[in-house]
């Protein structure tokens, strides 16, 4: 007579297998860099709310600039605002904040700049903002006639 007690059945080994990738997929989880994450999020909202801006400024004819501060950016002179006061408009403008707290923006194209014009007319110069938080970096940049595309920059 055979001794059947040796080796594992197949319902054994599938346990095992279930088991394993369980744990393996809360590893890969738990490695996520939610910096990373955060960052991107933050740039494809911030290329969505660019192009709005822009197409916004082309349809009304007006000029609409993009602001950016430790908190947050905003849109100032969007058609909604336009009124014969442009102070009125600027100092009314919507603020949207980060998504996370420690978000920077530059802008790097145009030079020296401290405001982006997205407007009114189609073709607009060639303009970049770089985000940061922690040692991750993005840049939304345009050539002017494309829309904003969003690059992952490599950290200093």
């Amino acid at each position: 007579m055979r001794d059947r007690t040796r080796g594992f059945t197949l319902l054994e080994l599938l346990v095992v297998v279930a088991i394993a990738a369980l744990l393996s997929t809360g590893v890969v989880l738990a490695m996520r860099d939610s910096d990373a994450d955060l960052l991107e999020r933050e740039g494809l909202r911030l290329s969505a709310l660019l192009e709005s801006g822009r197409a916004q400024a082309r349809a009304a004819g007006i000029p609409v600039r993009w602001q950016a501060d430790d908190t947050g950016f905003a849109l100032q002179g969007l058609p909604s605002q336009a009124a014969d006061d442009r102070d009125t408009a600027t100092r009314n403008a919507p603020h949207w904040a980060w998504l996370a707290e420690g978000t920077q923006a530059r802008i790097t194209l145009p030079s020296g700049a401290t405001t982006l014009v997205l407007g009114p007319e189609p073709l607009i110069p060639a303009q970049a903002v770089v985000l940061e938080r922690g040692n991750h970096r993005l840049r939304l940049h345009t050539d002017g006639l494309g829309p904003f595309a969003v690059d992952p920059e490599a950290a200093p």
